[in-house]
């Protein structure tokens, strides 16, 4: 069952966590390298990165039924789809119009969760939801893709989206059943794994990319991956993956202002609105949002296969 209390405010490292996953799409947009070979690269190094404290794990991670395999390849499968379908997107349209498209994560995280985990909200929860969605909506107006690049770079983003809210809906069951740092390792190497055979099938390179390419997939590695999904990761033992969809929306708020200052991309009227009507709703979601679960467990009977 999920834990009651984390060991600190929860609030702290869901704000180191929506600060670090903001720089994503920055980094995404500095290198010239395919979305493949970026995400590869950035799960990789996180992996790696891991290692040195895996060790009080290995019991743990030598335990897993085949069973938790499958479930753990499932849920990197569907990170590393995520990965590949909106470091996608932000090749083809603006950093606005891709990070707010992920303000439907909480949506399709809600709706997952009723169906495999009975989980319900309040009211109050519901209506913050719904301010911070129609505020990252906003943020977006100004900027909804209109060419064909920028409508495709829109559906990518879509689907990135559904894989990501699989990916949160397993991990939500999985750090039931297994430690969290087990659980992101297991998920992060398999992810780079889909990636290697996905690169290798499509002939692309593994190499040949500048070292500028090279420092960038350490930065995604280290700041948006190990200071964002990681620290999510961890926080599944102790709230509801709809919780940390919904802190996510703080996301395009903090990727649209970092796009202005780094990139250039001109923020709105439209977009400052919407981030404030995002940043409120959160709020109210953050101090309403109590999920309920079944009396019994937090884990239903298995399902078909529930929906990172």
């Amino acid at each position: 069952m999920r834990k009651t209390s984390a060991p600190l405010p929860t609030f702290i490292p869901l704000l180191i966590g929506i600060t670090a996953i903001s720089f994503s799409s920055i980094f995404v947009k500095w290198s010239s390298a395919p979305a493949s070979v970026q995400g590869m690269y950035r799960l990789l190094f996180t992996a790696i990165l891991m290692l040195p404290f895996l060790k009080p794990h290995w019991k743990e991670l030598r335990a897993l039924s085949i069973k938790n395999w499958l479930l753990l390849g499932t849920s990197g499968f569907f990170l590393a789809l995520h990965f590949l379908l909106w470091m996608g997107s932000l090749k083809l349209t603006s950093v606005s119009s891709s990070t707010i498209i992920l303000a439907l994560e909480p949506v399709f995280i809600v709706i997952g969760a009723f169906f495999f985990y009975k989980e319900k909200t309040s009211a109050a929860a519901i209506s913050g939801m719904v301010v911070a969605i129609a505020g990252a909506v906003l943020i977006g107006l100004g900027d909804i893709g209109v060419s064909r690049d920028n409508l495709l770079g829109d559906l990518l983003s879509v689907l990135g989206t559904l894989a990501v809210s699989v990916h949160m809906l397993i991990g939500q069951k999985m750090v039931a059943r297994v430690p969290s740092f087990v659980y992101s390792f297991v998920v992060f190497l398999s992810a780079a794994v889909v990636f290697a055979v996905y690169n290798a099938a499509a002939g692309v390179s593994f190499t040949a990319y500048p070292g500028r390419d090279w420092g960038i997939f350490l930065l995604l590695a280290v700041v948006p991956t190990v200071f964002g999904h990681l620290l999510f990761n961890w926080l599944l033992q102790y709230v509801p993956a709809s919780t940390i969809s919904m802190s996510i929306l703080g996301e395009p708020v903090g990727a649209s202002l970092l796009a202005f200052l780094i990139l250039g991309e001109a923020i709105t009227l439209f977009q400052l609105a919407g981030g404030l009507l995002a940043i409120a709703g959160l709020i109210v979601f953050l101090n309403a949002g109590k999920f309920k679960s079944r009396p019994k467990s937090d884990i239903p009977v298995e399902p078909a296969h529930p929906a990172p």
